[in-house]
């Protein structure tokens, strides 16, 4: 009997503690552990970094993007820019087509002074005067004769949209030397005016100040004049070719 009785104490016992452990042990075991929740809070932390670094490496790249863009915009207007400022100096103008009444065929007589006080000397020859390289220049071929031997020269005239004046370059068989210059024009007179300079080894001056006047005197001549300074230091007239369209 008092085995019976002691039996009932143990197992009461055993059954107390089983349901002691139920309440207080199996609920800590079925929640997360710290480990476990200290890992979804790493997950978590690097999961909201990785999308928080591509959203920012997206908006780095629409900033590039839309960076280049406007480098891109900018150079393609200042390129157009350019183009147009070019095409403009590259076009010929009303400035250009007052040289025209210098085209054509030509005969024509020279008079030429040795000093201011002298004879002049005489002669003719023939003178082409076309357009080049799309109405941009004039081209002057011209033969003859000058102080007894055959003349050859050639010559360039136009007009520098740049400069904003024309200019002009001669050469010819009697030297070795360019003789250039620049000038203007007056439409009221019809008168082409250019300076420059010119070699002139008689006076031991390589770079001898002239100038000339081209005088159109109507749509079949016009006059050739060129001055330049004389012996007294004063300027005088050197030469004169008036020209005459063929017929």
């Amino acid at each position: 009997m008092k085995d019976l009785t002691l039996r009932k104490s143990f197992l009461f016992s055993v059954l107390a503690l089983v349901l002691t452990f139920g309440l207080f042990v199996m609920p800590a075991v079925s929640q997360d552990s710290p480990l476990d929740s200290a890992k979804d809070a790493v997950d978590s932390a690097v999961d909201s970094a990785v999308q928080g670094t591509k959203e920012a490496a997206d908006d780095a790249g629409k900033t590039v993007e839309d960076a280049g863009n406007a480098v891109d915009q900018e150079a393609a207007k200042k390129k157009e820019e350019m183009m147009a400022k070019w095409q403009e100096y590259a076009t010929p103008g009303e400035n250009h087509k007052a040289l025209d009444q210098l085209v054509g065929n030509w005969d024509y007589t020279v008079k030429f002074w040795e000093t201011p006080e002298s004879e002049p000397s005489e002669s003719t020859g023939t003178s082409e005067i076309e357009w080049i390289l799309g109405g941009r220049y004039i081209q002057q071929t011209t033969k003859g004769m000058a102080m007894g031997q055959e003349f050859e020269g050639l010559g360039l005239m136009g007009y520098d949209n740049a400069k904003e004046e024309y200019v002009s370059v001669w050469v010819d068989n009697m030297g070795t030397g360019l003789m250039t210059g620049t000038g203007t024009y007056n439409a009221e007179t019809k008168t082409f005016e250019d300076k420059g300079t010119f070699s002139c080894p008689v006076e031991d001056e390589k770079d001898k100040p002239y100038r000339t006047v081209t005088t159109i005197n109507g749509p079949d001549q016009f006059t050739f004049e060129m001055f330049a300074a004389g012996p007294d230091g004063k300027e005088a007239r050197m030469m004169e070719i008036v020209y005459n369209r063929k017929k």
